[in-house]
């Protein structure tokens, strides 16, 4: 493939990428991180458990992938139908799965004998609840 090519298809990419996701702000980029580390806990606490399972991994991918299929439904619902440009539904829809992965982080921290703070539990679940 030439360069020319792998550019196009980068930039297709990207014009798709923003046009599903919207925005590569701070919300994003942290669903991102969150989504990733939550994946990587909870191999390491099936792992520790010694319930590493293949299928498992499999659907945990798949609901990774639903989350942001959900992101991408809020934003084109805000940019396209209702005409927002403020992406008020793509956010709120960030803070509910940024609370759901979070707690999930803790989860498995726990379960590992981590001691987890109070008080980013007690942050997450009024994140949680305020989005809900």
């Amino acid at each position: 493939m030439n360069k020319t090519w792998f550019e196009t298809l980068c930039a297709v990419a990207g014009a798709a990428a923003g046009f599903l996701f919207g925005a590569a702000d701070g919300f994003f980029y942290a669903l991102v991180a969150f989504v990733i580390l939550d994946y990587i806990t909870g191999v390491a606490r099936a792992v520790m458990e010694k319930k590493l399972s293949s299928r498992a991994g499999l659907n945990g991918i798949c609901r990774k992938a639903l989350v942001f299929a959900v992101v991408a439904l809020a934003n084109v619902v805000d940019v396209q139908v209702i005409g927002s440009e403020n992406g008020v539904l793509r956010s709120a829809t960030i803070c509910l799965f940024l609370s759901n992965e979070g707690l999930s982080i803790l989860e498995n921290a726990s379960s590992a004998g981590l001691p987890v703070p109070k008080a980013l539990v007690k942050a997450l679940e009024q994140l949680k609840n305020k989005e809900e």
